[in-house]
């Protein structure tokens, strides 16, 4: 009975930690967009994940030192798939409204029980299949997305794609490893990656500004080592379906932190996507008889 209290509130635990780092991810949306006006992209992604890697990896040195060579092997999955979203999100913003780019980023939400149901033979509630469909169409009124699939919608599309195997991949790993080594090997890839890019592209600067510090500092240190760390230890005890429809937030969060700090407005239909995306989020936490009786049994 008491072992399986503890269960069930380290599966509470996960949860409100997910959606916590999903209000931080938010809060970073106005401040990264104002960084990269006077920063290049890819120089900011590196600025930002390497200072965090080497965070992460001192803190866990001793775990990253014992990393066997299978975990080496997850964790740069892990970073593939989390540098391909962040790369293919910034090629495609070139290309297409970023409300399309909201909208068909959200659709990890939706990717993630789908592969993992078609991929790894994953039992994705009812439930679950629901909310995520109620999130996908709350971020498409939230985006307010319009037109067709042209490159950008399709570079776009990668990204959703990428994000949700690096869910699944996560959820796989840590089962297995210890998830401060993994954070520290995925967050070096995508750090690496990104100023590899930079290079090659002549972008290498120092920032020029205070706001842009500010934003490295916060991005670099809270959202991506603390927020990655808090992802990837709770995917321990919340199935990746769960995982993606709580990160659903995100964009929810951004909409209001953008009208907090810099009075964007959303639309009618923009405020009502919000409040569909939390309305899944609270009706999975909230009703007894949506649960599962215990998190998933480790694979």
């Amino acid at each position: 009975m008491t072992e399986s209290r503890g269960a069930s509130e380290r599966f509470h635990v996960a949860e409100l930690s997910l959606l916590g780092i999903a209000m931080v991810w938010g809060l970073t949306f106005p401040m990264v967009q104002d960084a990269i006006g006077r920063l290049p992209t890819f120089t900011f992604l590196a600025y930002r994940f390497i200072p965090a890697s080497l965070l992460v990896a001192v803190i866990f040195r001793k775990q990253l030192a014992a990393l066997p060579p299978s975990g080496w092997r997850a964790g740069l999955g892990m970073g593939v798939f989390l540098t391909a979203g962040y790369a293919f999100q910034t090629l495609g913003l070139d290309r297409t409204t970023s409300s399309n780019a909201g909208f068909i980023t959200g659709l990890f939400v939706v990717f993630t029980p789908i592969f993992g149901a078609i991929l790894l033979g994953h039992r994705a509630g009812a439930i679950a299949w629901i909310a995520a469909i109620v999130s996908a169409f709350g971020l498409y009124l939230l985006s307010g997305s319009k037109g067709g699939l042209n490159t950008g919608d399709a570079m776009i599309l990668i990204t959703a794609c990428s994000f949700a195997f690096h869910i699944l991949v996560t959820d796989r790993a840590v089962k297995d490893h210890d998830p401060g080594a993994l954070l520290a090997v995925q967050l070096g890839v995508c750090g690496l990656v990104s100023l590899l890019i930079a290079g090659c592209g002549g972008d290498i600067e120092m920032p020029d500004a205070g706001q842009v510090w500010l934003a490295l500092a916060v991005t670099a240190f809270v959202a991506s080592a603390l927020g990655f760390f808090v992802q990837t230890y709770a995917q321990r005890h919340a199935p990746p379906a769960r995982t993606a429809l709580i990160l659903a937030a995100e964009p929810a969060f951004a909409g209001f932190f953008s009208w907090l700090l810099k009075d964007e407005r959303l639309s009618a239909s923009g405020w009502l996507g919000a409040a569909l995306i939390l309305g899944a989020i609270v009706a999975v936490e909230a009703m007894p008889y949506l649960r599962p009786t215990q998190p998933l049994p480790e694979r």
